[in-house]
């Protein structure tokens, strides 16, 4: 398939809005580090360390890039949202949403350069797949987290999650039944 025309105008706005929004990571996992509370704290701080530093190394790549384009890198970081809620599972699950928005950036990205440049091309392949490992980590988190200290809570984690539990009702059931024929047999008896 023949190469197409960078639009490179766009490129730069896009390389722009992910550094921006990767800057605002810094502030935003930093803040998180600061913010965790209970027994799992440390490593949760360190995972959430590690995000910050990487978020920086992002938003440094995506910088890189834009001058390389001739653009220039802006001061400016996307907006934060505080919800002032901090309990770990609020923390991850505003994380797995600050992933899914990071995604959807690069994806967008990926658009506009695909079969226009080899190098952007894979540097946003790279980015969407790290971000999706991401994600699958901070669903992992949040699988503990709901399991652990919201019961309630772990039926919304999709299907999967669901199976395990209509299997036990279903031996459940039967023990019951099972139970309920050894009584009318013995009573039989």
């Amino acid at each position: 398939m023949p190469m197409r025309d960078l639009n490179v105008k766009k490129a730069q706005k896009l390389l722009s809005r992910i550094m921006e929004f990767e800057l605002a990571g810094v502030v935003r996992y930093t803040h998180y580090s600061l913010m965790v509370a209970g027994p799992n704290r440390i490593p949760i701080v360190a995972f959430m360390k590690a995000q910050a530093s990487e978020s920086l190394l992002h938003a440094q790549q995506a910088g890189e890039i834009l001058t390389g384009l001739g653009g220039h890198p802006t001061l400016q970081i996307a907006p934060i949202p505080e919800s002032y809620k901090h309990s770990v599972k609020d923390i991850l699950e505003e994380s797995l949403a600050h992933e899914r928005d990071a995604l959807d950036l690069y994806r967008e990205f990926l658009d506009e350069v695909e079969d226009r440049s080899v190098y952007l091309e894979e540097f946003a392949r790279t980015q969407i797949a790290q971000e999706e490992m991401h994600g699958l980590e901070v669903r992992k988190m949040l699988r503990d987290v709901a399991a652990t200290d919201h019961p309630e809570a772990a039926a919304g984690h999709g299907e999967a999650d669901d199976e395990p539990k209509k299997n036990k009702k279903k031996k459940h059931k039967k023990k019951d039944k099972d139970k309920a024929r050894a009584s009318e047999e013995r009573d039989d008896a």
